[in-house]
This record gives C-alpha cells, sequence and structure tokens, in this order.
C-alpha cells in the first residue's frame, strides 16, 4: 500500500506531490458531459470567449477532483475507509484550458474514531496551485483512516 495509515499521517506533515496534470479541453468536456453540466462557460468556446475570462472556464468540480485525486497515492491508497465531507472548499483562481496543476496536502487534525477502533479520523488541507503559482483550489476534507494496529476499546 502506497498510502499511510492514521498513525503514519503526523500532524502537520506537509506532502508536496510530485504528480502534476496540465488539464486538457478533453478532461473538462468529458467531465461536463458526464456530470450533465450544460453551463456554457465550460462547453461553448464561443459563449466564453464574449465572457469576462475570454476563454473556456474549467468546471470547478474537476479541478477539485483533481486536487484531491492527485494527493491520493501518497496519502490515502489503499488506506482510507472513505470521506466524510469538505469542511471548506474554495476555488480562488480559474483554472483555463493549458494550466498546469501541482498540490500540497497538509495534514491538519486527526483524531481516534471514538467508536471503531480499528480507524481515526484525519483532516486533510489541498491546495491546488497553476504554474503561475496561483492557488486554484482549496479544500478541507475528512477522511476515516484505517489504523496500523486497532486501539483497545475503552
Amino acid at each position: 500500500m502506497a498510502g499511510k495509515t492514521f498513525e503514519a499521517l503526523e500532524l502537520g506533515a506537509v506532502f508536496e506531490h510530485e504528480i502534476r496534470r496540465t488539464v486538457t479541453e478533453t478532461d473538462n468536456l468529458l467531465f461536463s458531459a458526464m456530470t450533465h453540466n450544460p453551463q456554457p462557460l465550460h462547453i461553448d468556446a464561443e459563449f466564453a470567449r464574449a465572457s469576462q475570462h475570454g476563454q473556456i472556464l474549467v468546471n470547478s468540480l474537476y479541478t477539485l477532483g483533481l486536487v484531491i485525486g492527485i494527493s491520493v497515492g501518497e496519502t490515502t491508497l489503499g488506506t482510507t475507509l472513505g470521506n466524510l465531507g469538505m469542511d471548506t472548499v474554495e476555488f480562488p483562481n480559474p483554472v483555463f484550458i493549458g494550466d498546469t496543476i501541482r498540490v500540497t496536502t497538509t495534514i491538519k487534525e486527526k483524531r481516534e474514531s471514538a467508536s471503531k477502533p480499528d480507524r481515526g479520523i484525519v483532516w486533510f488541507e489541498h491546495i491546488g496551485r497553476n504554474q503561475r503559482d496561483e492557488v486554484v483550489c482549496q479544500c478541507l476534507r475528512k477522511g476515516m483512516m484505517k489504523r496500523a494496529c486497532a486501539a483497545s476499546p475503552r
């Protein structure tokens, strides 16, 4: 397993993920079509050209998925039991076709499960930046993580 267990995810640890991804027109169009999102800012070049951005704006939910996805290999691959929620999701700058996204993850908080000794809860802060070092996505995600060995019941 490449992912880390609850114990191995140390409070304050920072992961500068190696994987970077350049967003393509196909990524954006396919994601928008698969999620039934007909927003012309995402799929209509002529409409988008007349917008304040002057070009197609990448679907923000694709951006969120990409940012979290880039983090998986070094943090939760094979060790997560699932997402519990997103406390904060922000998109301070837009993503455009051709932008290259890189991600940093910080372990912000963690606690043992009160009811299940084989798991713990970890808060991951994911920050996605483009090639100009602008923050394009920031997310605080809560995940349920496997423990290396079950703690004794209380």
